[in-house]
């Protein structure tokens, strides 16, 4: 073989090794951290304004059907970076980790020859199992610039967790609370007014933070190459606000993603599908087939896949369907305030829901929605109004059964399980339900009395209830 002949194989290796790493799409991932999906001006809100989540809407894809797997914020992000339900994982509770040994989006781009990072909230553990640069500045973007731009020829992965508007909510400007609309699932008072007006606020701050973001993007010249999913993550801390519940408020996630010459820009699909399906569609933009994945953390079957699905298909137009049913889950052990089990699991499909309360013998108590200021006016109106009594006293205590008609009660305010009329379409739920608890060697009550084994050892929480972060005051890691 000639020289020339030997340079020219050597070159054009060379030539493909650095084309296919420029063809492999950086990823950003942008999580908000107990926000309400409902509370977005894209997604009708009439009040909160969020001029660059709503340009970033409009360039992006609106995956409408998009649902956590949790409802409190460690179970919602070990699932999303890891493809798999949280009982499965091990990562139930909250402030917990997955068991040894599991792998995450982290460790299979990295293995990939992508650098990863996540910058603010972590909230995931054990550190083997995410192996990302770390970076603590909340609104200074320096440092990301620095990690995007490091390599030009190294794709990358981050993810920007911002810590807004998880309460208290003591960032951004405060809107006037006499004239927002305050939404038929909350009770309308002064208290309610104010806490809404505060929270709405921080909304606005994270969504400077995006704007701040898709700059930083295009300043570095790396828009076109840069797939961006933004996710609201589980609702907020309002009673009724959906955290710590399996309501739409809860486990339904605002979701919208960008991909230049990918994506149709405008565009949106109602196919369902949940966090778990994350990782999997990740990958497979990525150009690695999921299927072939070892998760490391086999289910109650012995398979070693994920449990979620790449929606790839759905984002290039292929297809508009990905699953019938979705599932959810949520412990209340190791939640701040709870006193005693109240599990709940949920099975839901395009039209009805189901809810299965594990203890309804019990009362439900933790401390977000159960005390304080908010729920105390709450119960002292209640005094004189019967409908927000019963309201109030359902914040407290469930029966075993919940079914939702979801077309005709969208804010699930009509409890339908004992329809007679329905007894068939519950039956099909039950089924679902049972097989999905099975697949994750999810054994109800029993469960859910282990979830302190699953919590502080190794994993990636801010030690103690609270944690700083640059610019930002302190907040509760619940």
């Amino acid at each position: 073989m000639s020289h020339f002949l030997i340079f020219s194989v050597l070159f054009c290796a060379l030539c493909g090794s650095s084309l296919e790493a420029e063809s492999k799409p950086n990823f950003l991932l942008i999580i908000a951290d107990d926000l309400c999906w409902r509370d977005l001006g894209y997604e009708g809100s009439p009040d909160v304004k969020t001029p660059n989540l709503d340009k970033l809407r409009s360039e992006s894809m609106h995956l409408r059907g998009m649902f956590n797997s949790a409802t409190s914020c460690s179970p919602t992000r070990h699932a999303l970076y890891t493809g798999l339900y949280p009982i499965r994982s091990g990562a139930y509770p909250n402030h917990t980790r997955v068991y040894d040994g599991t792998k995450s989006l982290f460790t299979h781009l990295k293995a990939e020859g992508y650098r990863v990072a996540l910058q603010n909230k972590t909230h995931v553990g054990p550190p083997a199992s995410f192996p990302y640069e770390h970076i603590d500045d909340a609104d200074d973007l320096n440092a990301t610039t620095t990690f995007i731009t490091r390599n030009a020829a190294q794709p990358w992965f981050m993810v920007f967790a911002s810590n807004d508007p998880h309460s208290p909510w003591t960032r951004g400007t405060k809107y006037d609370e006499a004239k927002i609309n305050v939404p038929p699932y909350l009770h309308d008072n002064a208290i309610t007014r104010e806490a809404l007006a505060k929270y709405f606020g921080e909304i606005s701050k994270l969504d400077e933070q995006v704007g701040a973001l898709m700059k930083m993007l295009s300043d570095t010249k790396q828009s076109e190459n840069t797939l961006i999913l933004f996710v609201s993550e589980q609702g907020s801390s309002l009673p009724y606000g959906g955290k710590w519940s399996v309501y739409d408020n809860g486990i339904h996630a605002s979701a919208i993603l960008r991909w230049p010459g990918k994506v149709k820009p405008g565009s949106s699909t109602s196919a369902l599908m949940q966090y778990v399906d994350v990782t999997p569609t990740f990958l497979a933009a990525a150009g690695i087939d999921p299927t072939k994945i070892d998760v490391g953390c086999p289910d109650a079957h012995g398979a070693t896949g994920f449990d979620g699905r790449s929606f790839l298909p759905v984002l290039l137009g292929e297809t508009d369907t990905l699953r019938d049913h979705i599932f959810a889950q949520h412990t209340t052990i190791g939640t701040n305030g709870a006193i005693g089990p109240y599990p709940m699991r949920a099975v839901r499909d395009t039209r009805y829901k189901l809810i299965r309360n594990l203890t309804p013998n019990l009362t439900y108590t933790i401390g977000g929605i159960h005390k304080g200021e908010l729920i105390e006016s709450w119960q002292a109106d209640a005094k004189n109004n019967p409908e927000l009594a019963a309201r109030v006293a359902h914040l407290f205590k469930r029966p075993s059964e919940e079914l939702y008609d979801l077309q005709s009660d969208p804010y699930e305010l009509k409890n339908v399980a004992a329809n007679p009329a329905l007894a068939e379409v519950k039956a099909k739920l039950q089924t679902q339900l049972d097989s999905w608890m099975l697949q994750q060697k999810d054994q109800g009550l029993a469960t859910e009395n282990l979830a302190n084994t699953r919590q502080g050892k190794g994993d990636g929480a801010e030690p103690g209830e609270m944690k700083k972060n640059k610019g930002k005051s302190e907040k509760k890691v619940d």
